[in-house]
């Protein structure tokens, strides 16, 4: 056996980290809902289990983000793991926000929770909390319905791309 030496007080600038996260692959969801009528949403590939009692998932939120105001206002809402056919669906949810939803099938529960009609799982969720964690923010949420609609691949995010990349 070898026993190397791990580096420690490394200066860990931005890209580096960037790099060394989008090692590991991560699924995607769309989080949306209706807020004074109007579709607001986004995609997280921060989205994690939290807790089976109570209910609780969670994802991260950059800081600076312009959506987050707008959808934490609402009572409740749609998170949908998204398969591997909505590539171009995440891509579209992170693009310009009038065009965010066209052309997008979904699904509004009576209290404003949105969520697309051929995601993979479809959860409906309150915001149970909110912690500060740097330049993001951690939104836990609670589950108070769950579908599960289809047995189709999810999509991954890894390495800064939709789908699994290979190095050499």
């Amino acid at each position: 056996m070898t026993i190397g030496v791990f580096p420690t007080n490394q200066d860990l600038d931005p890209v580096r980290l960037r790099q060394a996260f989008g090692i590991f692959p991560s699924g995607v969801v769309a989080v949306a809902a209706e807020v004074d009528g109007e579709l607001i949403g986004l995609a997280a590939s921060s989205f994690t289990s939290v807790s089976l009692d109570p209910p609780l998932v969670s994802f991260s939120i950059a800081n600076t983000s312009k959506t987050w105001p707008d959808l934490r206002r609402s009572s409740h809402l749609g998170v949908t793991v998204l398969a591997h056919h909505h590539d171009a669906v995440a891509r579209q949810l992170a693009g310009p926000v009038a065009q965010r939803f066209d052309g997008i099938d979904i699904a509004r529960s009576d209290e404003g929770a949105v969520t697309l009609t051929d995601g993979l799982a479809l959860f409906d969720t309150t915001i149970h909390d909110e912690v500060e964690a740097g330049d993001h923010t951690i939104i836990l949420l609670r589950l108070h319905s769950v579908q599960n609609a289809d047995h189709s691949l999810p999509l991954v995010f890894h390495r800064s791309q939709f789908g699994l990349r290979h190095t050499a």
